[in-house]
């Protein structure tokens, strides 16, 4: 996309109904980690017609763009993000229940927030989500990366999956039509998801609302609070967890300007007030550095780095 090229668009867009576009808009009020400069465009879009728009339209002047939820499990470079950021609200953020004998089926939006499903289900005694209690991200980026904890993942309780192709044309995936591997759901390249479908079964809501209650507890007893940040940095290698190699090479607590690995958790790194997405990468490579060299293990981003890293 060209400079030249960026009028045009804008206007294409502003002219969809539904859909509401800002330019070079700052990302890091959209993040958990609350780094991130600005996107060329930000788009927030309410229903699947106005989507249909934005991708028809991004299309034709081949711009690129991305998804962001929630902004957990992303971080943003300080230079922000060429082409669209888009965002999806209204129609996207809502759930319909529906109940066959012990089995309830859930069709949600993609932007619903994955920790609001996991209590509105605890509260209708549907069992099968609360391992996800406390993933800071919508359904949509929970799905992508196939968020789990706690020994489950998400994979266990989808049925199906509705969205576009980045043509701005409808897909539909059956659970087995899907592949779901450790932390990744290998949709098809440049799928927006629109709505997912759950597979959940009926409980007693009393039980089920008391593992949530023991699940938060938990976590929070584990994993750091007061500060933002993205979740876990790093998968977890096999056998093995990140956040103990991190700890046992002494890096819990090191900072670099105002980002700092938690002294909580090895594995989260927490933005303690004005830090730089570059102060967050260098961290990450300091812990990547150290675990490989005093334990011979390559660590894994489970963060997404999105937009312009170029190192000058």
């Amino acid at each position: 996309m060209t400079k030249e090229s960026n009028p045009t668009v804008a206007r294409e867009l502003q002219v969809i109904s539904g859909a509401r576009i800002k330019i070079s808009e700052p990302l890091a009020r959209y993040t958990s980690m609350k780094v991130g400069g600005p996107a060329d465009f930000f788009i927030e879009v309410e229903n699947a017609a106005a989507l249909t728009g934005v991708l028809r339209t991004l299309n034709r002047y081949q711009t690129s763009f991305f998804l962001l939820g929630n902004g957990s499990n992303v971080l943003i470079s300080d230079r922000g993000v060429r082409g669209a950021v888009i965002h999806l609200a209204g129609a996207f953020k809502q759930a319909e229940w529906r109940q066959e004998d012990e089995i309830v089926w859930v069709r949600v939006g993609a932007a619903f927030a994955v920790t609001q499903l996991v209590r509105e289900a605890a509260r209708k005694g549907c069992a099968g989500l609360e391992f996800a209690e406390g993933i800071p991200g919508t359904i949509g980026g929970a799905l992508l990366m196939n968020a789990g904890a706690y020994g489950s993942e998400f994979e266990k309780v989808i049925d199906r999956v509705d969205g576009f192709t980045r043509e701005g044309e409808p897909i539909r995936l059956s659970r087995n039509e899907m592949t779901f591997t450790y932390r990744d759901s290998h949709l098809p390249v440049g799928m927006v998801v629109t709505q997912v479908q759950l597979c959940l079964r009926q409980e007693d809501s009393a039980k089920v609302t008391s593992k949530v209650r023991e699940l938060v507890t938990k976590r929070k007893s584990s994993q750091p609070s007061g500060y933002p940040n993205s979740g876990s940095i790093f998968r977890n290698p096999p056998g093995d967890f990140a956040g103990r190699l991190i700890e046992a090479a002494g890096l819990k607590g090191k900072k670099i300007g105002h980002a700092q690995i938690s002294q909580r958790h090895g594995n989260f790194i927490v933005n303690l007030g004005g830090a730089k997405g570059e102060e967050v990468r260098q961290l990450m490579e300091l812990a990547r550095n150290e675990v490989r060299t005093r334990f011979g293990v390559e660590l894994e981003p489970e963060v997404r780095l999105l937009g312009d890293w170029t190192v000058v």
